[in-house]
């Protein structure tokens, strides 16, 4: 079947070659007038547009995808229209192209299976204005991807690290395994001893092989490419209220691509719920 758009344009290559008329050239391929006539409208595109760059200022760092799954809990919208939009207002960000490296082989730790069975401890440093250094202990659940605390401190030794996981256990139960890097704060006694007495595992990643601590590496990436990277923190206190706000957002409202483009909360609440859902 041919579409009218081929009709139309046929039709106008008649009157434009044998100088027919509209109404003689419709009528020899059999088109009707109204079709030739029609000319399609698109819906104004303003308002998504509006909404899209206000998302695009408030996430600097996503790309289309998660502002598309963020636009479609409100608006119904397809994804090819927020590419082309996206585009379009040059809201794409330049990333660099990373030299290709000779494969290597790489341990891969089994997944989790359920919320609590594994968390992640790393540190991510960053600076103040005034070029005072703090760090952020980061504690992750690695199966439900929440960032279950981000500790903002000048100074985080072994003995601050137990007192915050005896705070998250006493909130939400005692994890089976704790996985960390061979820092001194994670291979001192004071986490040692707490870690015994509550019967919990610590598994220390083999030195030079972040990988293997791969589920905090991806999210100590995306803290410093959507917080640390666009804010000046003009002292600790300012820091600890941006990132502190930047966890709530990421736990409550950012999808998460390896959840089915659920937050983090979203996901552990359906689970709660005892549905089956996809994780990657």
């Amino acid at each position: 079947m041919v579409k009218p758009a081929a009709l139309r344009q046929a039709a106008g290559f008649l009157m434009a070659e044998f100088k027919m008329s509209a109404r003689r050239a419709c009528r020899t391929l059999g088109l009707s007038r109204s079709s030739w006539s029609y000319r399609p409208k698109r819906a104004s595109a303003t308002e998504l547009v509006a909404k899209l760059r206000e998302l695009a200022e408030q996430r600097p760092r996503a790309g289309y995808r998660m502002l598309w799954r963020i636009l479609r809990r409100t608006t119904v919208v397809n994804h090819k229209r927020v590419y082309r939009l996206y585009r379009e207002e040059g809201l794409a960000m330049r990333r660099k192209k990373r030299k290709r490296q000779a494969a290597r082989v790489r341990t891969v730790l089994p997944a989790p299976a359920r919320a609590n069975q594994r968390w992640s401890m790393d540190f991510v440093h960053d600076v103040t204005w005034h070029g005072r250094k703090f760090r952020v202990l980061v504690v992750l659940d690695e199966f439900t991807r929440e960032a279950l605390a981000l500790l903002v401190d000048t100074s985080i030794g072994g003995d601050r690290v137990a007192r915050v996981l005896e705070e998250l256990v006493s909130i939400r139960g005692t994890p089976e395994r704790i996985i960390t890097d061979n820092g001194p704060e994670f291979t001192g006694k004071a986490l040692d001893a707490w870690a015994y007495q509550h019967g919990v595992k610590l598994h220390f990643i083999r030195p030079g092989k972040p990988v293997e601590n791969a589920y905090c590496e991806s999210f100590n990436g995306k803290l410093r490419n959507e917080c640390l990277n666009i804010h000046w923190f003009t002292d600790l206190a300012d820091a600890r209220s941006k990132i502190e706000a930047w966890r709530m957002d990421y736990n409550e409202v950012r999808p998460h691509s390896s959840l089915d483009g659920l937050s983090p909360t979203e996901y552990a609440s359906k689970l709660n719920q005892g549905l089956t859902l996809r994780v990657a």
